[in-house]
Protein backbone atom coordinates (compact mmCIF):
# COMPACT_ATOMS: atom_id res chain seq x y z
CA UNK A 1 0.00 0.00 0.00
CA UNK A 2 2.71 2.47 0.96
CA UNK A 3 4.60 1.95 -2.30
CA UNK A 4 1.52 1.88 -4.55
CA UNK A 5 0.49 5.50 -5.30
CA UNK A 6 -2.81 4.45 -6.94
CA UNK A 7 -3.96 2.21 -4.10
CA UNK A 8 -2.82 4.80 -1.56
CA UNK A 9 -4.72 7.58 -3.36
CA UNK A 10 -7.88 5.46 -3.39
CA UNK A 11 -7.57 4.82 0.33
CA UNK A 12 -7.01 8.53 0.92
CA UNK A 13 -10.11 9.32 -1.14
CA UNK A 14 -12.13 6.79 0.87
CA UNK A 15 -11.10 8.54 4.08
CA UNK A 16 -11.83 12.01 2.73
CA UNK A 17 -15.28 10.97 1.49
CA UNK A 18 -16.44 10.79 5.10
CA UNK A 19 -16.39 14.62 4.81
CA UNK A 20 -14.79 14.99 8.21
CA UNK A 21 -11.72 17.16 8.73
CA UNK A 22 -8.55 15.07 8.73
CA UNK A 23 -5.37 16.39 10.28
CA UNK A 24 -2.35 15.82 8.06
CA UNK A 25 -0.63 13.85 10.83
CA UNK A 26 -3.68 11.56 11.19
CA UNK A 27 -3.72 10.82 7.47
CA UNK A 28 0.01 10.18 7.56
CA UNK A 29 -0.47 7.63 10.34
CA UNK A 30 -3.43 5.93 8.66
CA UNK A 31 -1.64 5.63 5.31
CA UNK A 32 1.74 4.83 6.91
CA UNK A 33 3.52 7.49 4.85
CA UNK A 34 5.08 10.88 5.50
CA UNK A 35 3.04 14.08 5.54
CA UNK A 36 4.92 15.15 2.43
CA UNK A 37 3.61 12.07 0.64
CA UNK A 38 0.12 12.91 1.84
CA UNK A 39 0.44 16.34 0.23
CA UNK A 40 1.51 14.76 -3.06
CA UNK A 41 -1.43 12.33 -2.94
CA UNK A 42 -3.85 15.19 -2.27
CA UNK A 43 -2.44 17.04 -5.28
CA UNK A 44 -2.98 13.88 -7.35
CA UNK A 45 -6.65 13.80 -6.30
CA UNK A 46 -7.03 17.47 -7.20
CA UNK A 47 -5.61 16.76 -10.66
CA UNK A 48 -8.33 14.10 -11.06
CA UNK A 49 -11.05 16.65 -10.34
CA UNK A 50 -11.67 16.22 -6.62
CA UNK A 51 -12.03 19.43 -4.64
CA UNK A 52 -9.91 19.04 -1.50
CA UNK A 53 -9.76 21.99 0.89
CA UNK A 54 -6.64 22.37 3.01
CA UNK A 55 -5.68 24.24 6.17
CA UNK A 56 -2.06 25.17 6.83
CA UNK A 57 -0.25 25.28 10.15
CA UNK A 58 0.70 22.91 12.90
CA UNK A 59 -2.83 21.49 13.10
CA UNK A 60 -3.50 21.77 9.39
CA UNK A 61 -5.30 19.14 7.42
CA UNK A 62 -7.70 18.33 4.62
CA UNK A 63 -11.40 18.03 3.92
CA UNK A 64 -13.21 16.93 0.74
CA UNK A 65 -15.29 19.86 -0.49
CA UNK A 66 -18.53 19.75 -2.45
CA UNK A 67 -17.57 20.06 -6.11
CA UNK A 68 -19.36 21.29 -9.19
CA UNK A 69 -19.45 17.79 -10.69
CA UNK A 70 -19.61 14.21 -9.44
CA UNK A 71 -16.27 12.45 -9.59
CA UNK A 72 -16.11 8.65 -9.20
CA UNK A 73 -17.06 7.37 -5.76
CA UNK A 74 -14.92 4.95 -3.77
CA UNK A 75 -16.79 2.51 -1.55
CA UNK A 76 -15.43 -0.09 0.84
CA UNK A 77 -16.88 -3.62 0.83
CA UNK A 78 -19.65 -3.03 3.37
CA UNK A 79 -20.64 0.29 1.77
CA UNK A 80 -20.89 -1.30 -1.67
CA UNK A 81 -23.07 -4.13 -0.34
CA UNK A 82 -25.25 -1.66 1.58
CA UNK A 83 -25.81 0.45 -1.55
CA UNK A 84 -26.70 -2.62 -3.62
CA UNK A 85 -29.12 -3.88 -0.94
CA UNK A 86 -30.73 -0.46 -0.64
CA UNK A 87 -31.23 -0.20 -4.40
CA UNK A 88 -32.69 -3.71 -4.51
CA UNK A 89 -35.22 -2.65 -1.87
CA UNK A 90 -36.01 0.50 -3.86
CA UNK A 91 -36.96 -1.67 -6.83
CA UNK A 92 -40.14 -2.44 -4.87
CA UNK A 93 -40.76 1.17 -3.91
CA UNK A 94 -44.25 2.60 -4.27
CA UNK A 95 -43.07 5.56 -6.37
CA UNK A 96 -43.80 5.48 -10.07
CA UNK A 97 -40.63 5.19 -12.16
CA UNK A 98 -38.29 4.60 -9.21
CA UNK A 99 -38.43 0.82 -9.64
CA UNK A 100 -36.99 0.90 -13.17
CA UNK A 101 -34.39 3.55 -12.29
CA UNK A 102 -33.28 1.64 -9.22
CA UNK A 103 -33.04 -1.60 -11.18
CA UNK A 104 -30.80 0.04 -13.79
CA UNK A 105 -28.58 1.48 -11.05
CA UNK A 106 -28.27 -1.76 -9.11
CA UNK A 107 -27.40 -3.71 -12.26
CA UNK A 108 -24.56 -1.27 -13.00
CA UNK A 109 -23.23 -1.53 -9.44
CA UNK A 110 -23.47 -5.33 -9.28
CA UNK A 111 -21.54 -5.64 -12.55
CA UNK A 112 -18.67 -3.75 -10.92
CA UNK A 113 -18.68 -5.69 -7.66
CA UNK A 114 -15.96 -8.27 -7.04
CA UNK A 115 -17.22 -11.85 -7.17
CA UNK A 116 -17.16 -12.27 -3.38
CA UNK A 117 -19.39 -9.21 -2.86
CA UNK A 118 -21.67 -10.07 -5.76
CA UNK A 119 -22.30 -13.45 -4.11
CA UNK A 120 -23.34 -11.72 -0.87
CA UNK A 121 -25.78 -9.41 -2.63
CA UNK A 122 -27.14 -12.20 -4.81
CA UNK A 123 -27.69 -14.46 -1.79
CA UNK A 124 -29.68 -11.79 -0.01
CA UNK A 125 -31.75 -10.97 -3.08
CA UNK A 126 -32.55 -14.59 -3.95
CA UNK A 127 -33.38 -15.74 -0.42
CA UNK A 128 -35.50 -12.85 0.84
CA UNK A 129 -39.02 -12.24 -0.39
CA UNK A 130 -41.50 -9.51 0.43
CA UNK A 131 -45.26 -9.81 0.59
CA UNK A 132 -47.15 -7.23 -1.43
CA UNK A 133 -50.55 -6.52 0.01
CA UNK A 134 -53.58 -6.71 -2.21
CA UNK A 135 -54.40 -3.03 -1.63
CA UNK A 136 -50.91 -1.78 -2.57
CA UNK A 137 -51.57 -1.34 -6.29
CA UNK A 138 -51.53 2.45 -6.16
CA UNK A 139 -48.20 4.14 -6.80
CA UNK A 140 -47.10 7.68 -6.11
CA UNK A 141 -46.49 10.23 -8.83
CA UNK A 142 -42.90 11.43 -8.23
CA UNK A 143 -43.83 14.89 -9.48
CA UNK A 144 -46.57 15.15 -6.84
CA UNK A 145 -44.06 14.03 -4.22
CA UNK A 146 -41.68 16.78 -5.34
CA UNK A 147 -44.44 19.38 -5.18
CA UNK A 148 -45.35 18.33 -1.64
CA UNK A 149 -41.73 18.26 -0.47
CA UNK A 150 -41.14 21.75 -1.86
CA UNK A 151 -44.35 23.01 -0.26
CA UNK A 152 -43.27 21.62 3.12
CA UNK A 153 -39.92 23.35 2.74
CA UNK A 154 -41.32 26.68 1.50
CA UNK A 155 -44.43 26.72 3.74
CA UNK A 156 -46.74 27.05 0.74
CA UNK A 157 -50.36 25.92 0.54
CA UNK A 158 -51.33 23.22 -1.95
CA UNK A 159 -54.64 22.26 -3.51
CA UNK A 160 -55.70 18.91 -4.94
CA UNK A 161 -58.14 16.03 -5.05
CA UNK A 162 -58.12 13.38 -2.32
CA UNK A 163 -59.73 9.94 -2.41
CA UNK A 164 -60.88 8.95 1.06
CA UNK A 165 -60.74 5.41 2.41
CA UNK A 166 -64.39 4.86 1.48
CA UNK A 167 -63.67 5.86 -2.13
CA UNK A 168 -65.32 9.28 -1.97
CA UNK A 169 -63.50 12.09 -3.83
CA UNK A 170 -62.96 15.41 -2.04
CA UNK A 171 -61.28 18.75 -2.78
CA UNK A 172 -58.61 19.79 -0.29
CA UNK A 173 -56.68 22.98 0.47
CA UNK A 174 -53.94 22.22 3.00
CA UNK A 175 -50.80 23.58 4.63
CA UNK A 176 -48.17 20.81 4.17
CA UNK A 177 -45.76 20.40 7.07
CA UNK A 178 -44.00 17.04 6.75
CA UNK A 179 -43.78 13.83 4.71
CA UNK A 180 -43.54 10.53 6.58
CA UNK A 181 -42.70 7.04 5.26
CA UNK A 182 -44.48 4.15 6.98
CA UNK A 183 -43.55 0.84 5.39
CA UNK A 184 -44.39 1.22 1.68
CA UNK A 185 -46.76 4.10 2.37
CA UNK A 186 -46.03 7.82 2.15
CA UNK A 187 -48.11 10.16 4.32
CA UNK A 188 -48.48 13.93 4.35
CA UNK A 189 -48.97 15.67 7.69
CA UNK A 190 -50.87 18.88 6.96
CA UNK A 191 -53.24 21.45 8.40
CA UNK A 192 -56.58 21.18 6.59
CA UNK A 193 -57.85 24.72 5.94
CA UNK A 194 -61.49 23.74 5.37
CA UNK A 195 -61.75 21.54 8.45
CA UNK A 196 -59.53 23.64 10.67
CA UNK A 197 -57.65 20.61 11.98
CA UNK A 198 -54.57 18.46 11.49
CA UNK A 199 -54.92 15.64 9.00
CA UNK A 200 -52.85 12.71 7.73
CA UNK A 201 -53.17 12.09 3.98
CA UNK A 202 -51.99 9.06 2.06
CA UNK A 203 -49.92 10.52 -0.77
CA UNK A 204 -50.94 7.80 -3.24
CA UNK A 205 -54.54 9.00 -2.87
CA UNK A 206 -53.71 12.61 -3.73
CA UNK A 207 -54.25 13.73 -7.32
CA UNK A 208 -53.75 16.95 -9.30
CA UNK A 209 -51.55 18.44 -6.57
CA UNK A 210 -50.48 22.03 -7.21
CA UNK A 211 -49.04 24.86 -5.15
CA UNK A 212 -51.34 27.89 -4.99
CA UNK A 213 -48.70 30.54 -4.25
CA UNK A 214 -50.04 31.40 -0.78
CA UNK A 215 -47.55 31.02 2.06
CA UNK A 216 -48.35 30.24 5.68
CA UNK A 217 -46.74 30.41 9.10
CA UNK A 218 -45.72 26.90 10.23
CA UNK A 219 -47.74 25.44 13.08
CA UNK A 220 -46.61 23.08 15.83
CA UNK A 221 -47.41 19.48 14.90
CA UNK A 222 -49.28 17.79 17.77
CA UNK A 223 -46.73 16.12 19.99
CA UNK A 224 -43.93 17.82 18.08
CA UNK A 225 -43.14 14.69 16.04
CA UNK A 226 -44.62 14.11 12.57
CA UNK A 227 -43.75 10.40 12.55
CA UNK A 228 -45.42 9.83 15.93
CA UNK A 229 -48.47 11.78 14.77
CA UNK A 230 -48.79 9.55 11.68
CA UNK A 231 -48.32 6.39 13.76
CA UNK A 232 -51.13 7.50 16.07
CA UNK A 233 -53.35 8.49 13.15
CA UNK A 234 -53.08 5.30 11.14
CA UNK A 235 -52.79 2.92 14.08
CA UNK A 236 -50.71 -0.23 14.01
CA UNK A 237 -52.20 -1.76 10.85
CA UNK A 238 -48.91 -1.45 8.94
CA UNK A 239 -46.82 -2.86 11.77
CA UNK A 240 -47.72 -6.51 11.24
CA UNK A 241 -44.36 -7.89 12.37
CA UNK A 242 -42.31 -6.94 15.43
CA UNK A 243 -38.85 -8.14 16.40
CA UNK A 244 -36.55 -7.63 19.39
CA UNK A 245 -32.81 -7.41 18.79
CA UNK A 246 -29.75 -7.16 21.01
CA UNK A 247 -27.05 -5.16 19.22
CA UNK A 248 -23.42 -5.34 20.37
CA UNK A 249 -22.89 -1.57 20.22
CA UNK A 250 -23.97 1.52 22.14
CA UNK A 251 -27.15 3.13 20.91
CA UNK A 252 -25.32 6.23 19.64
CA UNK A 253 -23.29 4.04 17.25
CA UNK A 254 -26.35 2.49 15.58
CA UNK A 255 -28.82 5.38 15.62
CA UNK A 256 -27.70 6.33 12.10
CA UNK A 257 -28.93 3.02 10.65
CA UNK A 258 -31.90 2.56 13.00
CA UNK A 259 -33.45 5.82 11.84
CA UNK A 260 -34.33 4.08 8.55
CA UNK A 261 -36.64 1.67 10.37
CA UNK A 262 -39.63 1.94 12.65
CA UNK A 263 -37.98 1.16 15.97
CA UNK A 264 -38.06 1.67 19.73
CA UNK A 265 -35.02 1.55 22.01
CA UNK A 266 -35.92 -0.71 24.94
CA UNK A 267 -32.62 -0.72 26.83
CA UNK A 268 -29.04 0.33 26.20
CA UNK A 269 -25.68 0.50 27.90
CA UNK A 270 -22.04 1.29 27.23
CA UNK A 271 -21.57 -1.61 24.79
CA UNK A 272 -25.03 -2.92 23.91
CA UNK A 273 -28.52 -1.88 22.81
CA UNK A 274 -31.84 -3.69 22.93
CA UNK A 275 -34.26 -2.40 20.29
CA UNK A 276 -37.60 -3.35 18.86
CA UNK A 277 -38.14 -2.98 15.11
CA UNK A 278 -41.39 -3.22 13.18
CA UNK A 279 -42.20 -3.90 9.56
CA UNK A 280 -44.89 -5.27 7.27
CA UNK A 281 -43.70 -8.86 6.95
CA UNK A 282 -40.96 -11.31 7.84
CA UNK A 283 -39.04 -10.67 4.62
CA UNK A 284 -38.72 -6.96 5.29
CA UNK A 285 -37.70 -7.62 8.89
CA UNK A 286 -34.96 -9.93 7.62
CA UNK A 287 -33.69 -7.22 5.26
CA UNK A 288 -33.74 -4.73 8.13
CA UNK A 289 -31.70 -7.08 10.33
CA UNK A 290 -29.21 -7.58 7.48
CA UNK A 291 -28.81 -3.83 7.08
CA UNK A 292 -28.31 -3.26 10.83
CA UNK A 293 -25.82 -6.15 10.99
CA UNK A 294 -23.57 -4.26 8.57
CA UNK A 295 -23.07 -1.72 11.36
CA UNK A 296 -22.69 -4.00 14.38
CA UNK A 297 -23.09 -7.69 15.41
CA UNK A 298 -26.54 -8.54 16.72
CA UNK A 299 -28.75 -11.32 18.04
CA UNK A 300 -32.44 -11.81 17.26
CA UNK A 301 -34.27 -12.36 20.55
CA UNK A 302 -37.71 -12.83 19.01
CA UNK A 303 -39.60 -13.96 17.01
CA UNK A 304 -38.15 -17.42 16.44
CA UNK A 305 -39.18 -17.32 12.76
CA UNK A 306 -37.00 -14.28 12.18
CA UNK A 307 -34.05 -15.85 14.01
CA UNK A 308 -34.33 -18.90 11.74
CA UNK A 309 -34.56 -16.68 8.63
CA UNK A 310 -31.43 -14.80 9.71
CA UNK A 311 -29.53 -18.07 10.28
CA UNK A 312 -30.50 -19.23 6.79
CA UNK A 313 -29.46 -15.89 5.31
CA UNK A 314 -26.11 -15.94 7.13
CA UNK A 315 -25.46 -19.44 5.82
CA UNK A 316 -26.18 -18.39 2.24
CA UNK A 317 -24.05 -15.25 2.54
CA UNK A 318 -21.21 -17.33 3.90
CA UNK A 319 -21.41 -19.67 0.93
CA UNK A 320 -22.45 -22.70 2.98
CA UNK A 321 -25.62 -24.43 4.05
CA UNK A 322 -26.62 -25.29 7.62
CA UNK A 323 -26.06 -28.91 8.53
CA UNK A 324 -29.15 -31.12 8.95
CA UNK A 325 -28.76 -30.84 12.73
CA UNK A 326 -28.72 -27.04 12.48
CA UNK A 327 -31.81 -27.04 10.28
CA UNK A 328 -33.70 -29.37 12.62
CA UNK A 329 -32.37 -28.89 16.13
Amino acid sequence: MRNDPTARALQLLSLLQTHRFWRSSDLSARLEVTERTVRRDVDRLRDLGYWVDSTAGRYGGYRLATGAHLPPLVLDDDEAVAVAIGLRAAVEAAIEGVEETSLRAVMKIEQLLPHRLRRRVSALHSNVSSVRRADEDDVIDPEALSVLAAACRDHEQVRGDYRRGDGAATKRLVEPHHLVIAGRRWYLVAWDEQRGAWRTFRVDRLREIRAVGTHFEPRDIPGGDAAAFVATSIGATWRDQTATLTIDAPLADVEGVLRWFDHTALEHGADYSVVQIRSEDLGRLTMAVARIALTAPLTVIEPAELAEAVVQLAAHLGGSRPSPNEENP
